[in-house]
């Protein structure tokens, strides 16, 4: 239950970070935060990361929702690790929170703009996040063995 509980978590601060945006901004708007380094920029992602794959969002929705089904048949196999199950909670709440942009407007909502990186979610960062999470849970358990 843990795992959900963090997934809901990365659902609600990405969907509420995306409704301020769209409500607050004008597609394409920026908002220097930090000049020439870190920018607020509201734009509209119908790809993947770094826009690969425009407008399969259907692709996108298959795979959200083949996450939640293997989350639901392994769940009872995964290991009963606060890493883990953050990992497991932040990369599902990410795959969850973009799909809903999809489903509900088309495309994902991106808003943190670096300059030197394509602009990104809280959704996108809960993925790479629970992503490394798990790589690291493996890596480290791989070596105590």
């Amino acid at each position: 239950m843990q795992v959900l509980y963090i997934a809901f978590i990365v659902v609600l601060l990405d969907q509420v970070s995306k409704l301020s945006i769209r409500e607050w901004m004008i597609l394409h708007e920026s908002v220097p935060v930090i000049p020439g380094f870190f920018h607020i920029t509201y734009i509209l992602n119908r790809g993947a990361a770094f826009g690969i794959l425009e407008n399969q969002q259907w692709l996108f929705m298959v795979i959200a929702v083949i996450l939640f089904l293997l989350y639901g048949i392994f769940r009872k196999r995964i290991p009963n690790d606060f890493i883990v199950h953050c990992g497991v909670g932040m990369l599902l709440g990410g795959a969850f929170g973009n799909a809903l942009d999809r489903g509900l407007h088309g495309a994902v909502t991106d808003f943190f703009d670096f300059r030197i990186w394509p602009v990104f979610n809280i959704a996108d960062i809960g993925i790479v996040v629970g992503v490394c999470l798990l790589l690291w849970y493996s890596w480290t358990q791989g070596s105590e063995k």
